[in-house]
Parts: structure tokens; C-alpha cells; sequence
């Protein structure tokens, strides 16, 4: 019998994005922040996981992602590696841990590859951070990048709304990703900006861009899971695509088992030692 794998089962690495990149052949990736979720998602065969700290909202409830610290990030991130076999991890590091201070930068990275066994850290930002990045990059971390809409940076935009409509900023994030590239980031990830644009990031770079609100023009494509589940239906951006109503399915589930615990349904002679 051969040893060899296919492409369905072989481990997701950063050198292999790029090669998907290559051949054209477009990267899912899913956010997740708990072992039983990173394992469904992890078997059904997506490319890479992001632990994001978009675990801010969806877990923990916050407004903002601000708030989440690193020792929830990593709390997240070793969840998830506990459930993962195929897909690439990547862990966000969270506000508060890199800007400003390229050592913190660094010893918050490795913090989240030694406590967590993640993969890769992600981290929001260009050429205002392109130290803390390189520190990392030096120390063997594998870094994704994020550009357009930084939601870390709220408090600055003060909006959500669509990132580099005007050329000046669209500039800016051409120059940018080509940097992160340059200095030897694996794959950026690209959110809420113009389609055309994103398109001609990924035309620019040598390393995948993975979207959200990009339009279908870069390499691949990245969704929070509560909002794809359904799970979370006061979120309804343009660029979201529901594939269930996982919310509705639980309701009805929850009222059903409250209601034959009440009637004496449950437990029945069947269910009982």
C-alpha cells in the first residue's frame, strides 16, 4: 500500500499556501476557538484555522476586539491545536501586545507558540509596525499579515465601513503588502477594501491574500464561523454568506428538551438505568 498522501490529508503548511497559490487553487480558511468546533472544521477539510480575536465578540461578548488579552488568546489557540490535524493554525496576537514595542511584539509571539503550539501568528498593520514583524520573522515565527480594515484599529477609523476607496490609502496598502512580502510574511489577509484593489494585492505579492470582503479576485477567502453558522444573526455585512441558521436549529432544540423536561418526557424508561 503506498504511504503517500493526497492533498485532502496532507498537513497545510505555510510553504504550502504559496504553492496553492502558484497553481492557482484557492485556501479556505475558518475561524475557530474551541476543540470541538476546530474539530469538525478540521475534518471537513478547511486549509487553515484562525484564531481570531474576533473570540472578543463571539465568546466573550465584547463590542470591540480590544479587550481580549494574550492569556485568552492562548487559551483559545491550545483548544484548538488539541483538535487539529490538518489544517494550518494561526492565532491572532491581540491589541496592546506589539504595537509600539517590536520586544514585546516578540515575546508575545513566542508566548503564543510555546503555550499554544500554534503554527503562525497574525498580526494587524504595515510599515507602522514593520519591526515588531521582523523581530518576529527573525525569531522563526511564521507571520500573516492584515491589511484595509484593522478592526484593532477602530478607535482610529471610528467606522467599519469599506477601507482605501480613496487612492491615497489604496496606495498605501499596495505598498504595503509588498513590504510584507518582501520581508517574508506567508500569506496576508485582506478585509472590507474594494474588490479591484484586493485584486491587484494579490496580482503584486508572491504570497497568498486571503479575504474578507475582497471580492473573489485574491487567493482565497476567510469567514468568522459564528456568522457563516448562523450561529450569531446580528452581524449581516454585505460580504457574508449563511451556508445554515444554526441559531433557529438550537432554539428549536432547546425549547423542545425544556419542554419534555417539564411534561416528564424526558428522561423516558429508555434513558434510565
Amino acid at each position: 500500500m503506498s504511504t503517500n498522501t493526497t492533498d485532502n490529508t496532507r498537513k497545510v503548511t505555510t510553504r504550502r499556501l504559496i504553492e496553492m497559490k502558484r497553481r492557482g487553487e484557492k485556501i479556505s480558511m475558518l475561524t475557530a476557538y474551541d476543540y470541538s468546533s476546530a474539530k469538525i472544521i478540521d475534518e471537513a477539510g478547511v486549509d487553515v484555522i484562525l484564531v481570531g480575536d474576533s473570540a472578543s465578540n463571539v465568546m466573550a461578548g465584547n463590542i470591540t476586539t480590544l479587550p481580549i488579552t494574550l492569556d485568552q488568546m492562548i487559551y483559545h489557540g491550545k483548544s484548538v491545536m488539541k483538535a487539529t490535524k490538518r489544517a494550518l493554525v494561526i492565532v491572532d496576537l491581540p491589541f496592546g501586545t506589539y504595537q509600539g514595542n517590536s520586544k514585546e511584539a516578540l515575546a508575545s509571539a513566542i508566548r503564543i507558540m510555546k503555550e499554544s503550539h500554534a503554527e503562525a501568528v497574525k498580526i494587524e498593520g504595515g510599515a507602522e509596525i514593520r519591526e515588531s514583524i521582523e523581530r518576529i520573522l527573525c525569531a522563526g515565527i511564521p507571520v500573516c499579515g492584515h491589511l484595509g480594515l484593522t478592526p484593532q484599529s477602530i478607535n482610529k477609523f471610528g467606522t467599519y465601513n469599506v477601507r482605501a476607496r480613496e487612492a491615497e490609502e489604496a496606495e498605501k496598502l499596495i505598498e504595503d503588502a509588498r513590504m510584507l512580502d518582501e520581508i517574508g510574511c506567508f500569506a496576508i489577509v485582506i478585509e472590507k477594501v474594494p474588490a479591484e484593489l484586493a485584486t491587484r494585492v494579490a496580482q503584486s505579492v508572491s504570497i497568498p491574500i486571503i479575504g474578507i470582503g475582497a471580492g473573489g479576485g485574491v487567493d482565497g477567502q476567510v469567514l468568522v464561523m459564528h456568522d457563516m453558522l448562523g450561529i450569531n444573526k446580528d452581524f449581516s455585512p454585505r460580504f457574508l454568506r449563511r451556508y445554515a441558521n444554526l441559531a433557529d436549529i438550537m432554539d428549536k432544540a432547546v425549547k423542545d428538551y425544556i419542554k419534555d423536561v417539564k411534561s416528564g418526557d424526558f428522561p423516558n424508561e429508555s434513558e434510565s438505568y
